[in-house]
């Protein structure tokens, strides 16, 4: 990881960042039950699963989303924070061994109402799965120090 200082007004619509992919494992998806207490079969019984619409076990919402939000922090900005995620939906699910992608879109930088000082920066966050297909997508909320405020 790197340091970068990115003030509001740094931040442009349109610019993207695409990450490269990562493979959803076994391991991930035993972890991320383990860890969230989150053991439906839909995400660890093949037998069943292999009866399903599906035919194969998929990965828990949740943890691709904790995957793809990873994938896209690169930086640290001591500028920015995260403020949170909005209009979370998961399209289609991720198999295990599905290598997913993220794209991170800046669709709006604002003025904050409560704060001078700072913005808002949202991005829009689609997650593909190695066919192209739209698994995940979200806007990433964050809070922005403006340049030479004070």
């Amino acid at each position: 990881m790197r340091v970068v200082d990115r003030h509001l007004e740094d931040f442009v619509v349109g610019e993207s960042r695409t990450t490269l992919g990562r493979t959803i494992t076994e391991a991930d998806v035993v972890l991320h039950a383990g860890q969230t207490g989150d053991f439906f079969p839909h995400h660890v019984d093949a037998e069943w699963c292999a009866s399903q619409p599906f035919g194969a076990r998929i990965a828990h919402g949740t943890l691709v989303l904790s995957v793809a939000v990873g994938m896209t922090a690169g930086d640290v900005n001591p500028q920015a924070m995260s403020y949170g995620y909005d209009r979370i939906r998961f399209v289609r699910p991720v198999l295990l061994g599905d290598t997913i992608t993220v794209r991170a879109e800046v669709v709006a930088v604002r003025d904050s109402a409560k704060d001078p000082s700072t913005g808002r920066v949202e991005e829009q966050v689609t997650v593909t799965n190695q066919h192209g297909d739209v698994v995940l997508a979200l806007v990433h909320l964050y809070v922005v120090n403006r340049k030479d405020v004070g």
